[in-house]
């Protein structure tokens, strides 16, 4: 195999591939001094640095070949599989397409990492005799340890190709794989970012503290320790903002689009460089040995102290989900208030763009189970709480305008008989 850029991703999908025993070129840049292929080299030996480990051992890092794009590029004809990894700007690509493109073998299996560009688009930089062969593989990160793989297949893709890369992905590298529609941001990414942004505008709705969500959407309802606001930081708040401007820019008619932008507080702190995790400060920082969260109306820190009101945590404990969603709906509580609206929207939102993005309920609910770690997809707990009860409830929320967009559920969400959406 080979993987097209040694950025963090790049190197970490081809640490993956030397776990599963397939010798791997990592290609980048020629370095101005030195070893040419300095810049690939250095991302392998920054393997050894990043936690939790990409590699399964760090002897398998003599699996992976640092080259450079000067002077490695016939060496893409002795790959099966070739992975382009490089950062998410739809012209870099194609400029790289173009160049790469010759020296592949005929046979061999061309794909993008994209986390959510036009895979349709992308092939157009392709001869129309390579892009049979060309596809989208996006991995989730970390590689290593993320289920989720989602492939993206276009009109001209062979069908039987992807059939074998699938298989492949599943019993060579472990994955989970779904099929995607050619999408902006596919399902994972547009389902789970969009949660992302009813939760940041339910937050400023209720006038609610970053930490008082996290410890309201975390494992209390079937998500990651880290929540919302923190995984966040974890992801890196410019990889979040890049996200939210594609869904932004490529999906004007979406009745949701109002929505899609990143709020002034998540400008401000990319601007200034408060990225996350990777530069210890974003949404929390660690001042000493206290944890600090920002508070947006004065893009100040304070100490992170407030906590899941006794009253919501009684609801929250009681194992029916019908009785659950019931409760949180009828309190007057900002917290239950929120996590009724945000599950609400997200269920709302799923049904209304399910035909367009994805196969099948089940295929969406994966999904957004491997790729962001819920134990329950969106349908998987509207079914378990009731599905004609919880649909009456939102075309109720619907006609008071109390949802974030006034678009009717689907008919077949409320059609004679139905009681959800998996058997």
């Amino acid at each position: 195999a080979a993987v097209l850029g040694a950025g963090v991703m790049g190197a970490q999908i081809a640490a993956h591939f030397a776990n599963a025993g397939i010798e791997c070129l990592l290609y980048e840049l020629p370095a101005k001094d030195g070893d040419r292929s300095g810049l690939a080299a250095k991302a392998v030996a920054g393997l050894a640095k990043i936690d939790p480990a990409p590699l399964a051992s760090p002897a398998l890092a003599a699996a992976i070949t640092p080259v450079n794009y000067e002077d490695h590029l016939s060496r893409l004809a002795e790959c099966d599989l070739v992975v382009e990894a490089i950062a998410e700007r739809m012209d870099w690509k194609r400029d790289l397409y173009a160049r790469v493109e010759p020296h592949l073998a005929p046979d061999a299996v061309f794909a993008t990492n994209t986390s959510g560009l036009s895979v349709g688009e992308l092939a157009e930089a392709l001869p129309s005799s390579r892009r049979a062969r060309f596809c989208g593989v996006h991995f989730f990160n970390p590689p290593r340890y993320m289920h989720l793989v989602e492939l993206i297949s276009l009109p001209q893709t062979d069908l039987a190709l992807m059939d074998a890369l699938e298989a492949f992905l599943v019993t060579a590298l472990g994955k989970g794989v779904i099929r995607a529609k050619d999408t902006p941001n596919f399902i994972a990414n547009r389902v789970g970012v969009f949660s992302i942004l009813a939760v940041m505008h339910h937050t400023a709705r209720l006038n609610l503290g970053f930490d008082e969500v996290d410890a309201l959407t975390g494992t209390r309802l079937g998500r990651p320790k880290s929540a919302t606001y923190r995984t966040a930081d974890v992801v890196g708040l410019d990889t979040l903002a890049h996200v939210i401007g594609t869904m932004e820019r490529t999906l004007p008619d979406d009745p949701w689009h109002a929505f899609f932008r990143v709020p002034d507080w998540l400008q401000k702190l990319v601007a200034d460089g408060a990225l996350g995790q990777k530069t210890k400060r974003g949404i929390y920082r660690k001042e000493g040995r206290a944890i600090q969260v920002l508070d947006p109306a004065g893009m100040q820190y304070r100490a992170s102290d407030r906590e899941l009101a006794p009253e919501v945590a009684e609801i929250l404990k009681d194992r029916d989900p019908a009785t659950r969603l019931a409760g949180l709906r009828a309190s007057g509580h900002p917290q239950a208030q929120f996590l009724w609206a945000t599950l609400r929207d997200t269920f709302h939102y799923c049904a209304c763009t399910l035909e367009s993005i994805a196969d099948n309920a089940r295929d969406l609910d994966l999904a957004i189970r491997w790729g962001f770690g819920w134990t329950q997809g969106p349908f998987e707990l509207w079914q378990s709480a009731g599905w004609q009860t919880v649909a009456g409830w939102i075309a109720e929320d619907l006609g008071a305008g109390r949802a974030m967009a006034a678009v009717p559920l689907p008919a077949w969400v409320t059609e004679a008989g139905r009681t959800g959406v998996h058997d």
